[in-house]
């Protein structure tokens, strides 16, 4: 491989272990690890490196008896790589995950607070933070926001928008649920928009609105260990149960669309699946990870 795709291949991030070696051999290694360190401190003006490359690029190549302006050229390269280095860390997003029946606090540049649930992902870009306060959230969190310019939810059910209140968002494959808890939130979906003030909430499940009832609690029951449903489908139930426990749950002859109104705990299976079962006529079998539901 050349040094050319070597150092192209760092900057993507991308290099194997056996490329990496290849890559600390280079003549310049030190050089580039010591430009990079600096650059995280460095603020750059205005600069396209693709341009700049593309200019450098056949005189990198050109072969000459000429030698006095070669370490020049090193030069210039070494300056294209480096601020080639500041754009792509300065772009790069901050990504945070959780595994199932795991929850994470993040603190966010302006000292909001996210309390990531489990099975969720929170992405954001701290370096442009100033500019813009967004996030985007696939799966469910609890929000502290400070106060000052408005702050985005992006999900993929609709946009959560506030200047510093208090929240939580669950969007999920189908379900999609904001309720605020303190301040005043808005969001807004393909179809509507709506203002909601502490205790209300909105609940869309596959695609209908659902009327939510007045929240009387200060944090969403999640953060208790538990999880509270109304009228919420089967099938929405038994994914949460397997957020929160290491199992795959099978519906076998019941009705994955019937609504289930009740809490199961995040702390004991068998009673968590009693908690389910039990109100809609139903039984279950364990067979390793695996749950089957059966109507009785």
């Amino acid at each position: 491989m050349t040094r050319e795709e070597l150092i192209q291949k760092w900057l993507d991030h991308s290099l194997n272990s056996e490329e990496q070696k290849a890559f600390e051999q280079l003549e310049d290694y030190k050089d580039l690890m010591q430009l990079n360190n600096a650059l995280h401190s460095f603020k750059s003006p205005e600069f396209s490196v693709g341009k700049n490359y593309k200019a450098l690029q056949p005189n990198l190549k050109k072969k000459t008896t000429q030698t006095w302006y070669k370490p020049l050229l090193k030069v210039a390269a070494i300056l294209a790589i480096c601020f080639s280095v500041y754009y792509y860390t300065t772009t790069l997003d901050s990504s945070f995950n959780t595994e199932i029946a795991s929850q994470t606090t993040i603190d966010l540049p302006d000292t909001s607070e996210v309390i990531l649930n489990a099975n969720s992902n929170l992405v954001f870009n701290e370096n442009h933070w100033n500019d813009k306060r967004e996030v985007k959230l696939d799966g469910e969190a609890f929000f502290k926001v400070a106060k000052g310019k408005k702050f985005d939810v992006i999900t993929d059910n609709g946009v959560v928008s506030v200047l510093g209140t208090q929240f939580n968002v669950k969007q999920r494959d189908g379900y999609f649920e904001v309720i605020c808890y303190e301040g005043l939130v808005g969001v807004k979906t393909k179809d509507n928009y709506t203002e909601l003030r502490p205790g209300n909430g909105i609940k869309i499940i596959d695609g209908k609105l659902f009327a939510k009832e007045k929240e009387s609690t200060a944090q969403p029951a999640w953060l208790r260990s538990e999880s509270n449903f109304t009228n919420t489908p089967l099938k929405h139930v038994i994914k949460e149960l397997e957020n929160y426990y290491n199992i795959k749950v099978v519906i076998d002859k019941a009705d994955a669309n019937r609504l289930y109104t009740g809490s199961f705990s995040h702390k004991n299976l068998d009673l968590a699946l009693q908690s389910v079962t039990i109100p809609l006529n139903l039984s279950y079998s364990k067979s390793g990870t695996s749950i089957v539901l059966k109507r009785e």
